[in-house]
């Protein structure tokens, strides 16, 4: 699709528009369009949650079907840009066909830390790689007419409090890092739209930060798209307008519509910066080629033959291989034992705003009955990961009623299939910030034993069991970290079943003032407890096997939005099951789905591990690619793995307001040190390095040639050569390390990287272009990008601590403008 540029007709159309008309463009209609103007002939402009997909406006995990494509980190495991540029394209085509013209992606927040619950949504901790990636996956989508949303800016690297916590970072420290991969998208990719993130930076809300949005983005960088708010991210009227934010999200108004009209016939807020805001969301709409169109919006579903070649393909090249003592791939006939909690599991994507109703959900069991039929492998559950209960599934019954208080006649009664809500107002008619809800139905329990009953709610709730009162957060609710931090820490309550038996089920649901965002939910389910004896199972299983794949991690759950990791141990009981299963299986595989960093108290004990993230709905079969050796796994770490998590960072002796914060601010007291940059400078060594990954076959390095003026412009060429039999693939890695420095520097820095696939015995040249950029730090005081003269090493290799040359070279002083 042609993409369109601004024109004179979106000048002349504005000032056509009246002033409320032009406010009026300035706030969602409602919570993914924001209005027509059917005077003027001015089409819609609706968006959608993205970025690994189009979810289209149906609930986090309802609505229309749609391609579930690799989670960020695994994204920034392929370090291919020219795939991720595919996978944007790909997902223009599905944003399209959810009647929407604007994604909501991609996440470009650096991995701060090990801990933060959205680190699976973002590409990495470098923040090179990350802008490469992301000004890919920008072309990839605008080149279809479909807007790309770089969000969230900026420095929102914690879940915890993210709605009010400022994040106190100096500003050297935001434009070396944080800031760069924004930077790289809108220069080399000309994004057409930012989001602002919920956070404060340095004490001011980032959608009312003039600062931010005018002085860096639009002065500095030159961006002429458009910037919206998170949803309910903007609490201002006159800030928020001032600092020159142009869309409020989701709508109806908050804070803008006639209260902003006052303050523009008050002179508190001129006129001209109304004209402005609403010219940028006429130049979107006339870029994504919707200026005219006002046509009806429509969902539809169309699964793609090539959509789906390409998931698995990204997901074989996420996929990490990180231990093999010669037991990986699995060739010739043998049995297997497949066992773990997400053995039949399909864990393909992480929590929050970035779910979606996926096509299909193919778990390792189902990836492997595809290759190799089921009669050659058995399983075992051993244990569970869940942190919630499993929400319980079935025919129930749901009344509504128009108050808080369960009273009178209901206001509509309505038959439902699965024990949850989640929304702004359950039905029309009724207020979204008063009403209740008396749901009743039946469970059988599917075989003996203990079952756990659990529930978490935004409001107050309480579980009835054969009519007895079994858990309740009614009068006892408190805010918890459940849904986006606005519902209470799950409640629960333990029964001994036997097979076939009924339980009546009845959950009542009230709503009470929200803190931050404004929706209403509750989740009720059920699961069986299991313990040492479930291990055993899974133990004698796979010591009857030739090979055990012991397939752990953690779920949607664990790695989602609204919170942060509790530590980086595997949930529940996992370690013990591998440590056990490694003790009597002949080979142990370890296949880990986490969304980052895990501690491994078990890796001397085991044969291989290979982490393949949440790698989109394909994911059984790419594993089954990589572990059956149909192909070579392509990924590297695009975040070190420490040993533990005292190892990191944001743990190292820091103090509490480092992270997770104190008295609502995170101070960001490492500055530059995070990542690979601490474990290379005298912070402790990982367990597995940035960069790192490992191949079926071997790979060497040639001698680089570095050919740059005495700027540091040109490039680094070397040859690559696969000394294997088998394809692969290698990244090469060029890290900037300065000898001498006038500031502190990191003691290296990735700044340019190649990745090349290559048959057995096949050489390639890999060429890696720098710039003076690449030398420089940012000067505060001058507000410029300074390089100092002197030599500085290139550090080529492939990882962050495996490097195969160094070479010096000597760049002059300068002085770089922004």
């Amino acid at each position: 699709m042609k993409t369109h540029n601004s024109t004179p007709r979106a000048e002349r159309l504005v000032d056509e528009l009246t002033l409320e008309e032009q406010i009026s463009l300035m706030s969602g209609e409602d919570f993914w369009n924001v209005g027509a103007i059917e005077r003027l002939g001015i089409g819609a402009l609706r968006v959608t949650d993205g970025p690994n997909g189009a979810r289209g406006g149906g609930s986090l995990n309802g609505g229309t079907h749609s391609a579930a494509f690799p989670v960020g980190i695994a994204i920034g495991a392929t370090w291919n840009p020219e795939l991720v540029e595919k996978v944007g394209a790909a997902i223009a085509l599905e944003t399209r066909e959810k009647g929407a013209s604007v994604l909501l992606g991609p996440t470009i927040n650096i991995q701060r830390g090990p801990l933060n619950g959205r680190n699976f949504e973002c590409y990495s901790e470098d923040p090179i790689l990350t802008g490469y990636l992301a000004a890919a996956y920008v072309t990839g989508l605008q080149a279809q007419g479909v807007a790309a949303t770089l969000k969230h800016f900026i420095a929102n690297e914690s879940e915890i409090r993210r709605t009010v916590n400022s994040s106190d970072v100096d500003e050297r420290t935001l434009r070396e890092l944080y800031l760069v991969p924004f930077e790289m998208a809108i220069k080399q990719a000309n994004a057409w739209a930012v989001m602002t993130s919920y956070n404060r930076i340095n004490g001011t809300y980032a959608a009312d930060n003039k600062w931010l949005i005018s002085e860096v983005l639009r002065n500095d960088w030159g961006f002429d798209g458009l910037v919206m708010s998170d949803w309910f991210g903007l609490r201002s009227t006159k800030e928020g307008a001032i600092a020159g934010l142009d869309l409020e999200m989701p709508g109806p108004a908050l804070v803008r519509g006639n209260k902003l009209l006052e303050l523009v016939q008050s002179g508190d807020v001129p006129a001209e910066m109304i004209r402005a805001a609403a010219l940028n969301v006429l130049r979107l709409l006339e870029r994504t080629g919707d200026l005219d169109n006002m046509d009806e919006r429509t969902e539809i579903e169309n699964e793609r033959d090539e959509t789906r070649s390409l998931i698995r393909e990204a997901g074989v090249q996420s996929a990490v291989l990180l231990k093999n003592v010669g037991a990986l791939p699995l060739e010739g006939e043998m049995k297997i034992a497949v066992v773990g909690p997400n053995a039949k599991s399909a864990r393909v994507m992480g929590g929050g705003s970035a779910q979606l109703n996926a096509y299909r959900r193919v778990s390792p069991w189902d990836g492997l009955v595809d290759a190799l039929g089921e009669e050659t492998l058995t399983f075992a559950q051993g244990c569970r990961n869940d942190r919630f209960e499993p929400i319980i599934e079935g025919t129930f019954t749901r009344a509504w009623f128009a108050n808080d208080a369960l009273d009178g006649e209901p206001f509509k009664t309505e038959e439902i299939a699965a024990l949850e809500h989640f929304g702004s107002a359950p039905v029309e008619g009724v207020d979204p910030h008063n009403h209740s809800s008396r749901t009743t139905g039946t469970w059988t329990a599917p075989r003996d034993g203990t079952f756990r009953f659990g529930f978490h709610c935004t409001g107050k709730g309480r579980l009835f069991l054969n009519d007895k009162l079994m858990a309740e957060a009614w009068d006892s609710w408190e805010r918890g970290r459940t849904l986006f931090e606005e519902g209470c820490d799950p409640v629960t309550a333990d029964i001994t079943v036997k097979e076939g038996e009924t339980v009546d089920i009845r959950f009542e649901f009230a709503t009470k003032p929200n803190f931050d965002l404004f929706f209403h939910a509750h989740q009720v389910g059920v699961g069986r407890v299991l313990g040492m004896d479930d291990i055993e199972e899974a133990v004698e299983v796979a010591a009857a096997a030739d090979v055990a794949i012991v397939c752990v991690g953690r779920t949607a759950e664990w790695d989602t939005e609204g919170w942060d990791l509790p530590d980086m141990t595997l949930p529940g009981i996992q370690n013990d099951l591998v440590s056990a299963v490694a003790a009597k299986a002949h080979k142990t595989i370890v296949l880990l789905q986490t969304g980052g960093p895990v501690e491994m108290p078990w890796l001397d004990q085991v044969d291989a591990v290979l982490e393949c993230w949440y790698p989109g709905q394909e994911a059984g079969y790419a594993i089954a690619d990589v572990i059956l050796g149909k192909r070579s796994p392509g990924g590297k770490l695009p975040q070190t793995f420490p040993v533990k998590l005292d190892d990191a960072p944001t743990f190292s002796g820091t103090p509490q307001r480092t992270y997770p914060g104190e008295d609502g601010r995170v101070e960001y007291t490492e500055k530059l040190e995070i990542g690979y940059r601490h474990h290379s400078g005298d912070g402790p060594a990982p367990l597995f390095p940035f960069g790192f990954g490992l191949s079926y076959t071997t790979f060497s390095l040639g001698t680089p040639d570095a050919e740059l003026d005495e700027t540091g412009a040109g490039s680094v060429t070397l040859p690559v050569t696969n000394t294997g039999e088998r394809k692969g693939s290698e990244v090469v890695q060029l890290y900037i390390a300065p000898q001498t420095a006038s500031v502190d520097r990191p003691a290296m820095e990735l700044k340019g990287f190649a990745k090349l696939a290559l048959a057995g015995g096949m050489t390639d040249m890999a060429k890696i272009t720098l710039s003076p950029r690449d030398f420089a730090y940012f000067d505060v005081d001058s507000q410029t990008w300074k390089v100092d003269a002197g030599d500085y090493t290139l550090r080529i290799g492939t990882s962050a601590a495996d490097i195969a040359h160094e070479v010096t070279v000597t760049i002059a002083a300068q002085t770089l403008h922004v």
